[in-house]
């Protein structure tokens, strides 16, 4: 039996543990805290689902298998971890990005339709589109339970046999290598037939050199009357303002926030509280695009924080023989994770090389497969 090490128990690392282990894989799943954490990015409370990625095919394929993948993981534990509500991208351009992504959901059969601004009142409570050019509409995208996701999924790698340790792990010195295929636990050095480090922000102050970027995130709800409520409104995404949200899941409040990048950001001592100036950003946006909601309270803030490479493309690439890292998933990585683990899997057994995109190369800035990054 192979055995492995995965180093983290985000949605990446939960993942990628479950799958191994179904896979005949003994596996030892490190975690310094506890799975659903407040401080991983994967514990927020809601994640999106969407299979709009622009032009690329090759993640709205996968984002488009995660939806049955993420109902089938609720099956097994008995709760609906998936709410499709549909979801309403603003296009303020004829030809940008949603054209695009129309396009290639069209061509792939993933159900779309190009709507006219004034359709978005049926949709959204109150709403003003006088700035768009068109509406894209996903019937079957939606929201994630993250936090609870990430639970779910870390419990259910435990019950396939997974053995999950509560420790800090730390990279180990190869011999005639960067790195050894081991993990140092608490002064003690284990090993394994792989290694996998999937412990998002935290990736990079282990390993010098990496692509990957850490900034601060702050997550706003607001308090909004019961007709503002998933499934019966559809989260959005402006995708050239960076501004995303979704209806009240489970009593939090309507979820109204930004999605460029913040500022540098260490996680596990960063400061927890969000920024006034986010506050105003989100109301702003709020004032423009749903106008009875500009006054709304603030009824819930999170902060959680982003591991991104400049071009938006994921890290799977081995740094020594049988230590493999996996990163740089924020942002649109969540909603791919269980079907994303399988493709890992896949490489750690040697069926298949990862996809070059996502080596240890040089990466030149881009944004095509998130938001522009920017506050518009």
């Amino acid at each position: 039996m192979k055995s492995v090490i995965v180093v983290g128990a985000g949605i990446w690392g939960a993942s990628l543990a479950l799958r191994l282990a179904e896979a005949g894989w003994q596996v030892t799943l490190v975690e310094q805290h506890k799975p659903g954490h407040v401080r991983q990015s994967s514990a927020g409370e809601t994640r999106l689902l969407r299979s709009a990625h622009g032009v690329d095919e090759w993640y709205t394929r996968l984002a488009w298998r995660a939806r049955d993948a993420w109902r089938r993981l609720g099956e097994r534990a008995g709760v609906t971890l998936y709410e499709e509500a549909g979801m309403m991208w603003f296009a303020g351009t004829p030809d940008g990005w949603e054209h695009a992504s129309s396009q290639v959901l069209k061509n792939l059969d993933i159900p779309c339709e190009v709507l006219d601004p004034a359709d978005g009142g049926r949709f959204f409570p109150d709403f003003r589109g006088d700035d768009l050019s068109f509406l894209l509409w996903e019937p079957h995208a939606g929201v994630i339970r993250a936090r609870r996701a990430t639970q779910v999924t870390a419990a259910l790698a435990e019950a396939a046999g997974v053995r999950l340790v509560r420790a800090r792990a730390v990279p180990v010195a190869g011999d005639g290598a960067p790195y050894a295929c081991a993990v140092e636990v608490d002064g003690e050095v284990r090993q394994a037939d792989r290694v996998v480090w999937a412990c998002g922000a935290w990736l990079p102050a282990l390993f010098d050199g990496l692509p990957i970027s850490v900034t601060k995130q702050d997550t706003l709800h607001f308090a909004v009357p019961p007709a503002w409520s998933v499934p019966e409104t559809p989260a959005w995404v402006d995708h050239g303002a960076s501004a995303y949200g979704h209806g009240d899941v489970d009593g939090v409040g309507m979820k109204a926030t930004s999605d460029a990048e913040g500022r540098p950001y260490e996680p596990e001592h960063g400061p927890r509280t969000v920024d006034p100036e986010s506050v105003e950003q989100a109301r702003a946006y709020l004032r423009r695009r749903f106008p009875s909601l500009a006054e709304a309270p603030v009824l819930f803030t999170q902060v959680c924080q982003y591991a991104l490479t400049p071009d938006a493309e994921w890290l799977i690439a081995e740094a020594a023989p049988g230590v493999w890292l996996l990163g740089g998933d924020s942002g649109h990585g969540f909603k791919h994770a269980p079907v994303l683990a399988e493709y890992v899997t896949g490489v750690l057994a040697g069926d298949h090389a990862p996809e070059p995109r996502f080596g240890l190369h040089e990466r030149q800035e881009a944004r095509g497969l998130r938001t522009s990054g920017r506050i518009g």
